[in-house]
């Protein structure tokens, strides 16, 4: 189940002592790549996917530096 695998990596980074912030930046990080990999680098459908403006995703994609991959 996702909450037990979710749980137990929460777990597992509070014993290494992973900060809160780097946590959250990695799993952003990841999460839209992730998405952006799965619409063949369609920025608009990747907003959509995370729920957030395209204008958010492509700053976010900057601060990450998240490459555009074309199918």
């Amino acid at each position: 189940m996702i909450s037990d695998r979710l749980e137990r990596l929460v777990e597992e980074m509070v014993d290494k002592g992973v900060l809160f912030d780097d946590a959250v930046r990695e799993f952003e990080k990841r999460f839209i790549a992730q998405v952006l990999g799965k619409v063949e680098g369609n920025l608009t459908r990747t907003a959509d996917t995370l729920g957030i403006h395209r204008n958010t995703l492509t700053r976010k994609m900057g601060r990450y530096k998240i490459k555009k991959r074309n199918g």
